[in-house]
């Protein structure tokens, strides 16, 4: 059987839903969706009124001091830019695990000779 050209089809007949039914799956996205979210806001603002003081914690010296959390912070481009200033040979084609152990393995080379991150 020969399918007719594409500008011979007819647009097919939609079915409207009844008015009722409309008004309930309105009725259900106001009870699972938005109610719930309403009630996650007004806990979330309650927390963050109870509180004093800044929202975060100042980064502690340990930030600065240690390379391991130094390099969890980091993105992937950022450690990609770290190893290829430092001179790591491969890094483009290791995983964010792989690269940070060979970072922190020549970062802690490099401490062990006096140089830092």
């Amino acid at each position: 059987m020969v399918e007719p050209e594409p500008e011979e089809r007819q647009p097919r007949p939609l079915h409207p839903l009844p008015r009722g039914l409309v008004e309930l799956y309105g009725l259900l996205a106001v009870l699972f969706v938005l109610i719930p979210e309403w009630m996650a806001g007004g806990a979330l603002a309650g927390f963050r009124d109870s509180r004093e003081g800044a929202e975060l914690p100042p980064p502690s010296g340990a930030w600065q001091r240690l390379p391991e959390l130094r390099l969890a912070t980091m993105a992937m481009a950022d450690l990609r830019r770290l190893a290829r200033v430092r001179g790591l040979r491969g890094y483009a084609r290791l995983n964010r695990d792989r690269l940070t152990a060979r970072l922190l393995k020549q970062l802690k080379r490099a401490a062990a000779r006096g140089k830092s991150l």
